[in-house]
């Protein structure tokens, strides 16, 4: 499994929280910080997926 996937992982998981905080409390900025940071970390997901399938084609 790539790095970026675990890293991925992880900004999705903070987004989400940071936004669900941002809703308890009121707070609209915190509400699309967490927003942002879940969208970056599906990029980097999705990044960190397609270089395990590069990896593994090259493998074969």
């Amino acid at each position: 499994m790539d790095k970026d996937r675990i890293i991925g992982a992880a900004k999705e998981a903070k987004g989400t929280v940071k936004e669900a905080v941002g809703k308890v409390i009121g707070d609209a900025k915190l509400q699309a910080d967490g927003r942002t940071e879940i969208v970056e970390g599906k990029v980097q997901n999705a990044i960190g997926g397609l270089n395990d399938t590069v990896r593994d084609i090259l493998k074969k």
